[in-house]
């Protein structure tokens, strides 16, 4: 069986689900699903230029309603259930764990301890951290040792 670890910072959506479960042809695929929430990885003045950048002026007024703190972690439980669920619900195995710090070195860890084939990173574009190569995906091909996947969430969740 081919192992992804998928790396979310927000609940995959049916495109997304089916867009990940479809990367493999007819492979048998398990998920190991990290979420960090977005309150928890970014300051607001990044995410604002990101929107921003997207053209999506409201959202950036929006960011200081983003849910930081013990809201974002309720947020992210309640967002990885739902994503673990839909890969579920689609056919593959499915577990998963919230991120609260140092994702990469989560990340790491995961890929040694469950033999990953792979690495997915699926977020919203982040431009300011990919212009400088600080985004997950670009840090993570220095520290995982297995290939690194770089792809846009397909909506808004």
């Amino acid at each position: 069986m081919f192992t992804s670890v998928l790396m979310i910072e927000k609940a995959l959506t049916s495109a997304d689900v089916e867009f990940v479960t479809t990367l493999h042809g007819d492979e048998e695929v398990a998920f190991q699903v990290l979420l960090q929430p977005r309150g928890e990885q970014a300051d607001r003045l990044l995410r604002a230029i990101d929107d921003v950048a997207l053209g999506e002026l409201d959202d950036a007024v929006r960011e200081a309603e983003t849910p930081e703190g013990e809201d974002a972690r309720t947020t992210g439980e309640r967002a990885l259930e739902v994503s673990l669920q839909a890969l579920r619900a689609a056919g593959h195995e499915a577990d998963g764990r919230l991120i609260e710090n140092h994702p990469l070195d989560v990340l790491r860890t995961m890929v040694q301890e469950t033999g990953a084939d792979e690495v997915i990173v699926l977020t919203d574009p982040h431009y300011v951290e990919e212009f400088f190569h600080r985004d997950w995906a670009s840090r993570a091909r220095h520290k995982v040792g297995v290939p690194v996947l770089k792809l846009f969430s397909h909506s808004k969740a």
